[in-house]
């Protein structure tokens, strides 16, 4: 979001601005920020260099993540494809599948390993995320098998609620779900 107002010529942001595009209030702007420190000035707003810089720190985007896509299916494939990843500093270091015919495929620079190496690849890429793209009926195993080779966080678009240790933080992408809570937002506003 700063980013496009920093394109927009802006370099200054107000609360009031920012809880505009984030659909909140100015005052959860101000609180949430608060969590971190002392950002802006009363009157004046944030200096969106500044801003931007630091939540970038604070979010752990101020590096590079290596990143493991597992799974080279339809999914997979349009992970790959997704341009901000790289600008936002996500390396896709490897890509691995289970699919003997897949296997050897050469993805940009990238060639498909096969599922048996994701442990020596996490270790020797220092891997320190992987993204699941695979079936559901996969997904726990690749999970475990992850954790066990010293990944510290899993991206999930399988259907299924994975276990993991509680210090290795999971993000679900169920996008059926998202779509249901879209129908739902507007089903709501229809009815009078």
């Amino acid at each position: 979001m700063l980013e496009l107002i920093q394109d927009d010529g802006g370099v200054t942001v107000s609360s009031e601005q920012l809880a505009r595009r984030g659909h909140t209030t100015a005052a959860q702007v101000r609180k949430d920020l608060s969590h971190f420190g002392s950002f802006g000035k009363r009157g004046l707003g944030y200096s969106v260099d500044e801003l931007r810089d630091r939540l970038r720190i604070i979010l752990g985007l101020d590096r590079v993540w290596r990143v493991i896509l597992v799974g080279a299916g339809r999914i997979g494939s349009a992970l790959f494809e997704y341009p901000d990843f790289k600008k936002r500093g996500y390396d896709c270091v490897a890509v691995v599948d289970s699919d003997p015919a897949k296997i050897g495929e050469k993805w940009g620079e990238r060639v498909i390993r096969p599922a048996e190496e994701l442990e020596s690849l996490i270790k020797e890429l220092h891997a320190a995320l992987v993204i699941l793209a695979v079936p559901a009926s996969a997904a726990q195993l690749v999970a475990e098998r992850s954790v066990n080779a010293g990944v510290r966080g899993i991206l999930n678009f399988a259907p299924v609620q994975i276990q993991v240790p509680e210090d290795i933080p999971v993000e679900n992408v169920n996008l059926v779900m998202e779509l249901e809570a879209l129908s739902f937002q507007i089903t709501r506003a229809l009815t009078p």
